[in-house]
């Protein structure tokens, strides 16, 4: 049985949304989050963690994104 905690995380960029697909893999599963105004995240995250925090469709849940670096490019 988890034991569910709730904690405070430091990274300040967390949208909430609805898990619209979730794309099963053998290690990995690409989760898809709908944020609003047609826009979507998506996030590859180990099934592990897909299976313990019980996600699925239609589910609410927070994209969390906390980067060391924000890259910038242009086409040459």
């Amino acid at each position: 049985m988890i034991q569910k905690i709730f904690i405070k995380i430091s990274a300040r960029n967390q949208i909430k949304g609805t898990i619209v697909s979730i794309q099963e893999g053998v290690v990995n599963g690409i989760v898809t989050v709908d944020i609003g105004n047609g826009k979507e995240i998506t996030s590859t995250i180990s099934m592990n963690s897909i299976q313990e925090l019980g996600l699925e469709k239609r589910k609410e849940a927070y994209a969390v994104i906390k980067a060391a670096a924000v890259m910038i490019g242009i086409e040459d």
